[in-house]
């Protein structure tokens, strides 16, 4: 059976490998790009998708967004996540919006394939480490739940979704090169974001800028 795919990521090099992971796990995929949410939207009020694929950073909103408005509107579409961002109040509000599953970009590509073929004995794709924090997650009590999935950041809005993305892979230790592999995007780019965050958290030091973004209530 021919499988519609909509892949909706605004940087073309990982749209490019999530299409190849996709027909990787199903050879005779029609595989279609969106770059936005206003873009995904037209594609999906042309046509029925079967998947989308879908990011959580956009340039003119959170892929969240769209994974909530597929709900009334292409409701067929099952739909993973596929970002950088793996925060708790992120994943619990995508799978809560209607997400089938949600991958990290920096896993590998077989790891990305085997979690998509998943899907074809009924599973729900999840990585590894978004599965172990949700198990770890039910274990605590109601309250701290509540407390840790509903919490906002006073600082909510200071970073953009792109600039957190960066400083959290900053956090853990990777330099601007392994960022850039990591995003799919040029070190000049990873450079940019550096500035613009050390502009808004006025600091001069990666180190700071961790040490600000988690006082901040930007990082865990």
């Amino acid at each position: 059976m021919l499988l519609n795919v909509l892949i909706v990521d605004d940087d073309e090099p990982v749209r490019r490998r999530l299409q190849r992971i996709v027909l990787q796990v199903h050879g005779h995929a029609l595989c279609e790009q969106a770059d936005s949410l206003a873009h995904a939207r037209a594609q999906l009020a042309l046509r029925r998708f079967d998947l989308a694929l879908v990011d959580v950073g956009l340039p003119d909103g959170s892929g969240i967004e769209l994974v909530e408005w597929m709900q009334a509107h292409a409701p067929q579409t099952e739909t993973v996540i596929v970002s950088s961002l793996g925060d708790d109040a992120t994943v619990l509000r995508a799978i809560r919006g209607g997400a089938t599953g949600y991958l990290l970009k920096n896993g590998e590509d077989v790891e990305l394939e085997l979690s998509l073929r998943s899907m074809q004995r009924g599973g729900a794709p999840i990585d590894p480490v978004i599965a172990r924090r949700i198990l770890q997650l039910m274990a605590e009590p109601p309250a701290a739940q509540v407390v840790r999935m509903t919490a906002a950041p006073a600082d909510a809005g200071l970073l953009s979704e792109r600039e957190i993305e960066v400083l959290e892979l900053v956090a853990q230790g990777q330099s601007n090169r392994e960022i850039a592999q990591s995003l799919y995007i040029s070190v000049n780019t990873v450079e940019c974001h550096a500035k613009n965050i050390y502009r808004k958290l006025a600091v001069h030091s990666r180190a700071a800028a961790v040490h600000s973004a988690r006082g901040r209530g930007l990082l865990p």
